[in-house]
């Protein structure tokens, strides 16, 4: 019994250690074909697993071998039954099988990994084409934006030149209107001093007129006394003498 046991050690480390490194080798299995494969080892006869040995293939590309015939012979090599040889391969494959499939689960597949790459990459670039799309977007609405300022400049412009044109031209109105009114002003006051000049003019001409006839005859008065005086003094001499 001692030596049963040291047996079963024995070839449950050869088999751990031979399954991890193959499963290393051949690199991560599905979860359904290690199942499928303790299923026909636990339903295949003794006799075909002394024939065959074990096959379990991962995702179509790598195998994984366990060679059942092989560890029966050595179990049997050391002095083992063949059923109970036959028993602890089954027990170790079986357990084997579990240990791999709970690292299975543990790990990721490669083609999982490629799929888990391929949708990041989608997602990336559906991110990416999302941003360029909103910067676009971004950029067109700016731009937008940007021409309706402009536009709105260009109006706000437009009205304030009309607004100074106009204001400018009421007030080149007016002020042609008031020199045309100043022009006028002076006009008249040029017409009334031009007036006043001439009815001046003919005032003074009128007194000179007056002054030159008055001068006359008073001259003509100065005369006539003088005639007279002389006349008079004739007649006082005359009668003197």
């Amino acid at each position: 019994m001692a030596a049963y046991y040291a047996a079963y050690r024995r070839v449950g480390q050869l088999g751990t250690s031979s399954g991890i490194n193959l499963f290393l080798f051949g690199g991560l299995h599905s979860k359904s074909a290690l199942i499928e494969s303790s299923t026909r080892l636990l339903n295949s006869s003794p006799f075909d697993r002394r024939q065959i040995s074990q096959l379990v293939q991962s995702n179509g590309k790598r195998l994984f071998l366990v060679d059942t015939l092989a560890l029966v012979r050595r179990l049997e090599a050391q002095g083992v039954p063949s059923k109970q040889a036959e028993a602890i391969t089954e027990a170790i494959t079986q357990v084997l099988n579990d240990s791999l499939e709970n690292v299975a689960h543990s790990f990721v597949s490669k083609g999982e990994m490629q799929k888990i790459e391929m949708t990041q990459d989608s997602n990336l670039s559906k991110f990416k084409s999302e941003v360029q799309s909103s910067q676009e977007h971004h950029f067109s609405l700016l731009q937008h934006e940007t021409e309706k300022l402009k536009s709105d400049i260009e109006k706000m412009r437009s009205e304030l030149r009309y607004e100074i044109d106009k204001v400018t031209a009421g007030q080149r109105l007016d002020l042609n209107l008031e020199r045309g009114r100043i022009r006028d002003d002076l006009a008249n006051q040029n017409q009334e001093t031009s007036n006043l000049t001439n009815k001046l003019d003919r005032e003074i001409h009128a007194l000179r007129a007056h002054l030159e006839a008055s001068k006359y005859d008073v001259i003509k008065y100065c005369i006539g006394t003088l005639v007279s005086i002389s006349a008079v003094g004739l007649a006082v001499v005359r009668i003197v003498m």
